[in-house]
């Protein structure tokens, strides 16, 4: 696979390689992104890579500049795009230090500037946006993550909700009846730019904590987040490694 972009989220700086990675700053028509672009090659193949939240993290999600993130991409030639996204589980399944790969999305999320289509002097346009993610490099995820033997959910539907706040027990009982398995705040409209930019994208879910009302006894979130990340992480890096590499 060749010209693939990264964009990390929380935590996903420690995916950058020790060498060989440089840096460049940027600006688009939608204003800056949300950092420098790092760039670096893994078997002749291109890498790019964009921290979502600011080198710093400062970057809240509904704070995010979405469209000049997939635009300075799509400026530098990036054809396919992963997303990484610490989310909450909300299934069964979706069990803290995993991974979770979805397929579906529900966007639960308001006021993001979420379109390049939003002049008044062309004529509109309405993208196609089933299926959200690209359905080759997500069974591209899923074969490597089940070649690896990682600990992965291969599907379900990722809720996007507005932040930057968790969710009560109550709203996250009703993203399960709406058929939510994972709940995070950055996946839109991340993908469904990238849909109207032409990239290909896909999600590797970090799942850090149980969903507000489903975690055993009292265990807090922020608690399971520290527990949890490092080895999510881990599980990520080895499996974009893969994709990098293939």
């Amino acid at each position: 696979m060749t010209d693939i972009a990264i964009i990390g989220g929380t935590g996903a700086l420690a995916l950058l390689p020790e060498e060989g990675v440089s840096s460049t700053v940027h600006t688009t028509a939608y204003g800056d992104p949300s950092g420098p672009v790092f760039e670096w090659s893994v078997a002749g193949s291109r890498c790019l890579f964009l921290p979502r939240h600011g080198l710093d993290g400062t970057i809240p999600p509904h704070r995010v500049n979405y469209r000049a993130n997939i635009q300075v991409l799509k400026d530098m030639c990036a054809e396919r795009v992963v997303g990484i996204n610490a989310v909450g589980g909300i299934c069964a399944a979706a069990c803290p230090g995993h991974l979770a790969l979805p397929d579906q999305m529900i966007d639960y999320t308001w006021g993001r500037e979420h379109t390049f289509f939003d002049a008044t002097d062309v004529a509109v346009t309405h993208i196609e946006f089933d299926p959200p993610i690209a359905p080759a490099l997500h069974a591209r995820l899923v074969y490597q993550a089940g070649k690896l033997g990682l600990s992965c959910l291969a599907g379900g539907v990722y809720g996007v909700t507005q932040g930057p706040r968790l969710e009560t027990a109550a709203e996250i009982d009703r993203l399960e009846r709406d058929g939510c398995d994972l709940v995070g705040m950055t996946a839109m409209p991340e993908a469904s730019l990238a849909k109207e930019a032409g990239l290909d994208y896909a999600v590797c879910a970090l799942v850090v904590n149980h969903a507000a009302g489903r975690a055993p006894g009292d265990a807090g979130i922020h608690d399971q987040m520290e527990r949890s990340i490092e080895q999510a992480m881990r599980q990520a890096g080895r499996l974009l490694e893969a994709i990098l590499s293939d």
